[in-house]
């Protein structure tokens, strides 16, 4: 999930935020009703779910819609429009029984066309989504969204209103999981050609089928709200009647909020953290995901281009960065050095049950060392014939995205003849920058879609929408291709592929791997039933509820 998610990168929204938090009263600011008070450190930037790519549109949509499943603790699967499925062909056919009491907030039936019409959507080419890529696998979709064939080729269809059938090209291992993704959900066609362009950029301009509908966001403004659905098949197991967002960007603003019984969730500064961390609401959630940098090797600047093409330089930026002083003296919120482009504890070797950052560890692409840091940009600008660079770095305009870019300045100007120009930007803005191409460096981050290492990995694929540095490697793309094609119903052969990927990114020094997000919170104690996931949409709030 993009957090440029999400999410879900999430996405978690924005590079380096810190989100903002205070310590106050235990009770709820709405103890008297089911309602709660939630703060987003960042816009939202759509609710269109073939266009959502971040960790705030996802957690929204997440709340108010619903796929054939829906992730439950632990990631776990559970029943979503699917009452049932059905396995067969070797797992290339899956057969789903959908509900037949599960309705839109318009009161129309969800049937099986709704999800023809909603994935179908999201792979036309003309939709333009940066999730397209996800329909890989599934039968006809990589022709459908490369314009080689129709939309009405995916392989998903309709059986009367309540059953649907999806045919794979080739057996998906993580298939069950991406059901439950954002990007799976059925869609509403008279709702989308009733709404055009203007689908799914306000709160009126769409609508629900899950255990909330949203009401208040304009498309611009910076609060919204989920009140409870009562078209939701699973109604009765909805205690809130309704959760109030708000966009804090000020950790200062944050900590009055809650501290005024305003609020009851924010997160923590890393100087609020030493403060609050003995508080019965504190809390650190951790994420599957990884903050990193981009560089542009198609800069419009053709020294900047050269320069990013020079793998010397590109190590050279990453170890002059001193990661452990920034998760424990800037951000201090829990959040951990990376180890990797791929997270730490998202999946486990099937064979030994090491961990995927110990299988693929490059220690040199996430050490700090200065003095080598020098020798190589040295030699890097000696290649590109180069004795000064001017490069702007880019990132959100929170509170902790100032901090973030302020540090990687600090330690980028450090290499002689470097200077770097800070660009800290509205979240939207950064996510348009990006996907656009318009950036020199920019501090960007993932948040794993489903539990399994590729939901990283696919993302720097040479012809990935999300590769927006343009890295391009063969032998990594080869590596991909073999783990989600000819090895996938091999665990150990997979295995060995992604661990090969994930080493050429690192060797190669593709990204800049900066840190593993944790968020230090303060939620309200007495607000019970919060299902927390770290890959995919965080936040689940379906059995939410204010005890």
């Amino acid at each position: 999930m993009n957090f440029k998610t999400a999410a879900k990168v999430t996405v978690v929204a924005g590079a380096s935020v810190l989100f903002l938090a205070a310590c106050g009263s235990s009770k709820s600011s709405s103890s008297s009703k089911q309602t709660a008070n939630w703060t987003e450190s960042a816009e939202l930037p759509t609710m269109d779910i073939s266009k959502s790519t971040d960790v705030v549109s996802s957690n929204a949509l997440n709340n108010t819609n619903e796929g054939l499943y829906r992730l439950g603790k632990n990631g776990k699967v559970t029943p979503g429009i699917a009452k049932s499925t059905k396995v067969t062909n070797g797992g290339k056919t899956y057969t789903f029984t959908l509900r037949k009491n599960a309705k839109w907030s318009n009161g129309d039936k969800v049937t099986a066309k709704d999800f023809v019409y909603g994935w179908q959507r999201t792979v036309n080419p003309k939709t333009a989504s940066q999730y397209a890529y996800l329909y890989s696998g599934i039968k006809n979709a990589d022709d459908i969204v490369n314009g080689k064939k129709p939309v009405s080729s995916l392989g998903i269809k309709a059986d009367g209103d309540y059953k649907l059938t999806v045919t794979l090209d080739k057996p998906i291992a993580y298939f069950d999981k991406l059901m439950g993704f954002i990007n799976f959900f059925p869609q509403n066609e008279k709702v989308v050609k009733k709404y055009g362009s203007k689908y799914g950029t306000s709160s009126k301009a769409m609508v629900y089928n899950g255990p909330y509908k949203m009401t208040g966001w304009t498309g611009t403004n910076l609060s919204w709200t989920l009140k409870k659905n009562n078209d939701y098949w699973d109604k009765k197991a909805v205690k809130m009647d309704s959760i109030k967002y708000q966009v804090v960007k000020d950790a200062s603003t944050g900590l009055n909020l809650f501290n005024s019984n305003k609020v009851d969730y924010t997160t923590l500064s890393s100087e609020q953290v030493k403060n609050y961390k003995n508080d019965k609401n504190y809390l650190v959630r951790k994420t599957a995901s990884t903050f990193y940098i981009e560089f542009n090797r198609k800069d419009s600047d053709a020294t900047l281009a050269k320069a990013f093409k020079n793998q010397k330089i590109r190590q050279a930026l990453s170890l002059a960065i001193n990661r452990k002083s920034y998760v424990n003296n800037t951000l201090g919120n829990g959040s951990t050095v990376s180890k990797g482009y791929v997270s730490e504890d998202l999946a486990k070797n099937p064979t030994t049950g090491k961990d995927f950052t110990t299988d693929a560890a490059v220690p040199s692409a996430v050490d700090y060392d200065l003095t080598k840091a020098k020798k190589l940009w040295k030699e890097g600008m000696k290649e590109i014939g180069k004795t000064k660079l001017n490069v702007k770095l880019l990132s959100d305009d929170t509170d902790g995205g100032k901090k973030t870019t302020e540090f990687i300045q600090g330690a980028w100007e450090k290499l002689p003849g470097l200077t770097v120009t800070n660009q800290n930007v509205p979240f939207k803005t950064r996510l348009q920058r990006s996907q656009n191409g318009n950036f020199d460096t920019v501090v960007s981050a993932w948040n794993a879609d489903f539990t399994d290492p590729i939901s990283f990995l696919s993302l720097f694929t040479s012809d990935n929408s999300y590769n927006n540095g343009k890295y391009d490697s063969a032998a990594y793309d080869a590596a991909v291709k073999k783990a989600e094609g000819a090895d996938a119903n091999n665990k150990t052969a997979r295995w060995a592929d992604m661990v090969a990927a994930e080493k050429q990114l690192m060797n190669d020094q593709g990204v800049i791997p900066i840190y593993q997000q944790a968020s230090a919170t303060l939620t309200r104690s007495d607000l019970k039933g919060i299902i927390y996931n770290t890959a995919g949409s965080n936040y689940n709030f379906k059995y939410m509820s204010v005890k």
